[in-house]
């Protein structure tokens, strides 16, 4: 039977921040450079736009735009932070990792770093991680991003996944709360016998950079939209149930579902079979898939806009890379005094 380290306290979103690009990239835009049209991407994904980086920008500025909102937010300042977490698979460089960068860049110099590959379920990923080490009594004030800049590694030739894909930044800070507050439950999953449904194929050291590969265009990511969108419906419901079944909760105590945006037809038909059309928060028409991303974003946005009050049971569900899933339930309790801090 497996066992858990006892808490000595609640972990508890503080303050969250959000960045997209200012570049906008609309269906009509695409119908310029691939053979697809507005009315086909609507029908089959709901996205109607995204947000692309301009030239230059590397997915640490997102991130760092995010963050400093975030700590903001949060009546924070950059040196108060234990730790950074950086949920992406587009860093700037393979190494230093894109968590070392932003700790530079704002300025955490009492921060260790690092960053998490889990694809779009990352901040998921990231966010648990957090609540573990905040709950242990282990670190008091943790930086948590999802960003990605996945229009560099998008081919643009492709119509079936260049649609899809926006560029962003999500963030939110975690820090100690009473105990039963906060951050409530973290499911964890993963199924790498799938793995080849949604993948980058070179760039690594299984099949390093050469004229070879980026002639056959294997810089790009390849999905196998079909078996992912199959294998998404099933593990965004089997997730959602399983965190309710831990914490103890129905699904009619949840006011709020924000699941990862990847398709509009994907989370209505998730959300009818877990009977909570009525609850979802979208984004997804207007910044497309921004993979990690995503969830902080729609989060930032959801509660920036007035939609969560304290006591709302929030649910964040995801999917992605890996391939992976995941879920977080929380009683969002922004702003409440810090009362678990020891």
């Amino acid at each position: 039977m497996k066992t858990r380290a006892p808490y000595l306290r609640g972990a508890s979103i503080a303050g969250t921040g959000s960045a997209v690009p200012e570049r906008i990239l609309t269906n009509f835009d695409l119908e310029k450079m691939v053979d697809t049209s507005d009315e086909w991407i609507v029908e089959r994904t709901g996205i109607k736009e995204r947000r692309i980086a301009a030239e230059g920008t590397a997915t640490s500025d997102l991130a760092k735009e995010a963050a400093l909102k975030a700590l903001d937010d949060a009546g924070m300042t950059s040196d108060e932070l234990d730790l950074v977490i950086v949920a992406t698979v587009t860093p700037d460089t393979i190494f230093p990792s894109c968590a070392c960068v932003l700790q530079r860049e704002i300025g955490a110099k009492n921060a260790a770093a690092f960053d998490i590959s889990a694809g779009c379920t990352g901040f998921v990923y990231a966010l648990s991680v957090a609540r573990e080490l905040v709950a242990s009594g282990r670190y008091d004030n943790v930086l948590v991003i999802g960003a990605e800049i996945l229009s560099r590694i998008v081919d643009w030739e492709d119509r079936n996944t260049c649609v899809l894909f926006g560029d962003g930044a999500g963030a939110a800070v975690i820090r100690p709360c009473a105990f039963g507050e906060g951050i409530i439950e973290c499911v964890l999953r993963s199924d790498g016998s799938h793995g080849d449904a949604l993948v980058l194929p070179a760039g690594g050291s299984k099949m390093p950079a050469s004229h070879g590969t980026v002639d056959s265009r294997l810089h790009y990511i390849q999905m196998k939209g079909n078996l992912v969108y199959r294998f998404a419906v099933r593990v965004m419901v089997e997730a959602a149930v399983e965190a309710l079944n831990k914490a103890n909760l129905k699904k009619e105590d949840v006011d709020y579902i924000i699941p990862h945006q990847a398709n509009q037809r994907l989370i209505d038909l998730a959300a009818e079979r877990l009977g909570a059309q009525d609850k979802v928060f979208s984004n997804i028409a207007r910044l497309g898939n921004t993979s990690a991303a995503s969830i902080p974003i729609a989060l930032d946005e959801a509660a920036r806009s007035g939609r969560l009050k304290n006591g709302d049971m929030v649910m964040l569900v995801g999917f992605g890379a890996g391939l992976t899933w995941g879920s977080v339930i929380l009683k969002w309790n922004k702003g409440q005094p810090d009362s678990g801090n020891m």
